[in-house]
């Protein structure tokens, strides 16, 4: 996490912190463009299917952001989350780290 800001460190702190209490596939955390920080791990039931990251941009709507200033999806998956809804949420350019489930990040995209 060198690489990292420390703000951006404590976003892996918090998605590694939700997918391990949920043990779910994915944890993910967003800050906000005030600073607020959202976590959230992937939903996983037969009538309903979330990726962690959109969990914690419908958080982020649903408390009134106007914009996301940076992310953190911890997965075991090989394939790369998807980043539409942080998108068309947050526009371009908005780095999204992503990392093992351990909170190694392994490579940041854009929105």
């Amino acid at each position: 996490m060198a690489d990292l800001s420390t703000e951006d460190q404590k976003l892996v702190t918090l998605a590694r912190a939700t997918r391990a209490r949920t043990n779910a596939a994915e944890g993910a955390a967003v800050r906000d463009l005030d600073g607020r920080t959202y976590a959230g791990a992937t939903v996983a039931l037969p009538s309903l299917g979330v990726s962690a990251l959109d969990v914690c941009v419908a958080m982020a709507i649903a408390s009134g952001s106007r914009g996301l200033e940076a992310a953190v999806v911890l997965t075991s998956a090989s394939d790369a989350p998807s980043l539409a809804a942080a998108s068309e949420f947050a526009g371009t350019g908005v780095p999204v780290h992503v990392g093992d489930v351990r909170g190694a990040i392994e490579k940041t995209l854009a929105t």
